[in-house]
């Protein structure tokens, strides 16, 4: 199955990283949920074409001086999460 997940803007309040950290977090988070659907696939109406035109993940917080991957993994998990 070829799933095509496309995230059209990522609002994360009050992180402040640098373009190398941006670029790792995006890795962080296209690997993870890779991971996920892969695993654990999606909703039968996802995997049907469906879409969702919003999706509201979990509130998380992140520590100070976090790794990106880390912060990475936690955003795949809470949008998965949504995506369930």
């Amino acid at each position: 199955m070829n799933v095509n997940l496309h995230i059209e803007e990522l609002v994360l309040d009050g992180i402040d990283l640098s373009p190398h950290q941006r670029s790792q977090l995006d890795v962080a988070i296209r690997t993870e949920l890779t991971r996920l659907i892969a695993a654990d696939g999606l909703s039968p109406s996802l995997q049907q074409g469906g879409w969702r035109d919003r999706l509201s993940a979990s509130n998380f917080q992140f520590s100070p001086g976090q790794a990106p991957e880390a912060m990475g993994q936690h955003i795949a998990q809470s949008v998965y999460g949504g995506l369930k």
